[in-house]
């Protein structure tokens, strides 16, 4: 079959800031499988430009499709783009059967089906065996309904097949990097850069996240592989940067220091960079000078937040003294740090923001990333969020760097005035512009300009947004209007009403 993966172009500053692209890590990793099955498969990436609606409807029908996959790490937030490029393609290719995958329509596939005509399949979960059984039964004309892990319409209504099995073996599925020009693809300051993917999954139950319910359990690839292929793609295309698409990489520690001593042992010069939990770097204090000489250069620490009560909310599960001995022990191997700080729960004074400021400070990370708390329905946080009125009703927005929750003390506007502030207090004290004008290591001193070139602009974008194109307000819908009910109850209801007892 001939099928075209399209990635559609997202709105969110970090997609138009700065102006290079990374590869989506997620259609490629489903365009590998399908490749070696013998199917022709060519990728759409809209993200340059970016396109128009109209240039991808003429890629897509260009590659005279039989399918159309789509899919976005922008979850949410890329649905609503999503779902107009997905109509406008089966309207120019009425015989091309469009399939959805990711973890937006993985949980909202009932309403997808519902609403959305021509959406004809939803892969559910991970997609590289499900995609390939569901390309399968398409190609061979037989029944969906003996396929785990996708969502159709039986008799005109949405049904969901059971849940596919968890992959066990993550090296059985290679990533379809033949589809993408490398020398497209840039990051950190114009250098040639891929996605990649050690792990899947995470240990921890913070309530905010969805990793644990979507990857089911916390597994990695094999070290040794995942670093040949790291040197291959060095070697052979000229890579130079690899940004870990991981939750928390780091989460067992043997698998996680064989990877470091198999790439070392490549002997080549990368740039690495990812997330990973602040008591993980502490944990493993001893061994971080292998992350160093990997080539590791910036670790985002998920820290949330700085303040004790609300890293309970949010079932963090690690202390402000962790986080700020992971900033500590980073610097001491020149590795840099960067702490996200989200703010808009809902009974947030100016005190506690000026209080949190102050231990941002304090933990004297080198970069920042504040963003806004975000609900979603496949997160125990949802029911938290459930009843609170919402005040950004555009969901392209809805992308954890706009505010979409109302406080019931702080207006809109005062808490975008703080955010703002807090950003150019941390990055714009005496101690950060030190670091700015002058490191020991030329790649760490690039990556630190790089980072407040962008920064400067995005910081400016977002007050131009703010005044001229953001709208907020409120009429009353609550995020229960928005999304419904939590997923669990929708499961529950599902599972009793669509899903036939098989023999």
């Amino acid at each position: 079959m001939r099928i075209a993966l399209i990635n559609v172009p997202h709105p969110a500053i970090g997609s138009r800031i700065p102006k290079e692209q990374l590869p989506p890590l997620g259609l490629l990793s489903v365009g590998g499988p399908l490749i070696d099955d013998g199917h022709h498969v060519e990728l759409v990436d809209a993200e340059f430009g970016p396109m128009t609606l109209r240039q991808i409807v003429a890629a897509a029908t260009a590659a005279k499709p039989d399918l159309v996959f789509f899919g976005h790490s922008g979850s949410s937030s890329g649905h609503p783009i999503i779902a107009a490029t997905a109509k406008a393609v089966s309207a120019a290719i009425p015989s091309a059967r469009i399939v959805y995958g990711g973890v937006h329509p993985t949980y909202f596939h009932r309403e997808i089906l519902r609403d959305e005509p021509y959406v004809h399949a939803i892969v559910k979960g991970e997609g590289e065996e499900t995609a390939r059984q569901l390309v399968r039964a398409l190609a061979e004309a037989t029944s969906l309904e003996q396929v785990d892990g996708i969502a159709f319409r039986l008799n005109g209504h949405p049904f969901a097949t059971p849940a596919a099995r968890v992959i066990a073996d993550l090296n059985a599925y290679r990533v379809g990097w033949e589809l993408i020009d490398f020398a497209k693809y840039s990051y950190w300051g114009n250098k040639r850069a891929v996605v990649v993917q050690f792990s899947r999954g995470c240990p921890h139950l913070c309530n905010y996240c969805g990793q644990r319910g979507f990857w089911t359990r916390w597994r990695h690839r094999d070290p040794v592989l995942l670093a040949r292929e790291i040197a291959w793609l060095h070697r052979e295309h000229g890579v130079e940067v690899f940004n870990f698409a991981d939750e928390n990489p780091s989460a067992g520690r043997k698998a996680w220091t064989a990877f470091l001593e198999a790439l070392i042992a490549e002997n080549i010069s990368v740039t690495l960079v990812g997330s990973t939990r602040a008591d993980d770097i502490v944990r493993d204090a001893d061994i971080l000078h292998l992350y160093k000489k990997a080539g590791f250069e910036r670790f985002l620490l998920g820290m949330e937040n700085t303040d004790e009560a609300t890293l309970a909310l949010i079932r963090k599960g690690g202390t402000t003294t962790s986080d700020r001995e992971a900033v500590r022990l980073l610097r001491q191997h020149n590795i840099l740090s960067m702490a996200t700080w989200v703010s808009g729960f809902d009974d947030q004074t100016d005190a506690d923001l000026f209080r949190g400021l102050r231990q941002l400070i304090s933990y004297d990370p080198d970069q920042i990333q504040a963003l806004y708390v975000t609900p979603h329905r496949w997160t125990p946080y949802f029911r938290l969020a459930h009843d609170r009125k919402v005040v950004q009703f555009d969901q392209t927005r809805w992308d954890y760097k706009h505010q979409v929750l109302a406080m019931s003390r702080i207006p809109p506007w005062r808490l975008f005035l703080w955010v703002k502030f807090i950003e150019a207090a941390a990055q714009l004290r005496p101690r950060s512009l030190l670091r700015l004008a002058w490191n020991p290591d030329p790649k760490i001193r690039h990556a630190i300009r790089w980072y407040y070139r962008m920064g400067r602009r995005v910081w400016f974008h977002e007050i131009f947004g703010f005044l001229f194109r953001d709208r907020y307000g409120q009429d009353g819908r609550t995020v229960g209007d928005f999304l419904g009910e939590p997923q669990d109850a929708e499961e529950e209801a599902s599972r009793l009403a669509l899903r036939p007892v098989r023999n």
